[in-house]
């Protein structure tokens, strides 16, 4: 977890599993999208409000499942930012054990700027490299 100075703990819901009891890996995907939509409000470039505003769209995902998450586990998730290029950013996620730090999932997105209301790409804004620099400590 030290790797990451964002975390967001995360409660397993009964409907998150699957009939083997544990976090079916259609689950993770949404864990990914909540962990990194309070990234976000946190370091003030989303309000919550409306999607439509938050400028971004998930084009391409890597997850690798380690361990299996059970019901009881509680889990929290590491965000951090790894590359902002000039229309997409790379964010890097990994779901840990809070009892134990063991890693139990790792994860890739590519996001793209994106304008919903023209459908077209765009620019990652200078104010969002300035907040995510700022806050992961390197500059972007």
């Amino acid at each position: 977890m030290e790797n990451y100075r964002f975390t967001y703990p995360l409660q397993v819901r009964y409907g998150d599993l699957d009939p083997q009891w544990h976090v079916n890996n259609a689950r993770f995907n949404t864990y990914l999208e909540q962990a990194r939509t309070v990234y976000l409000m946190e370091l003030g470039l989303f309000d919550g409000h409306s999607y439509f505003d938050l400028g971004l769209i998930v084009a391409d995902v890597h997850i690798s499942y380690k361990l299996p998450v059970a019901l009881t586990q509680e889990i929290t998730i590491g965000v951090r930012v790894d590359k902002i290029g000039g229309k997409s950013m790379t964010m890097s996620y990994a779901v840990f054990d809070l009892k134990s730090g063991a890693e139990l999932a790792t994860a890739e997105t590519i996001m793209v700027g994106f304008d919903y209301n023209l459908k077209t790409s765009r620019v990652i804004p200078q104010n969002w490299r300035d907040a995510i620099s700022a806050f992961e400590g390197k500059t972007f």
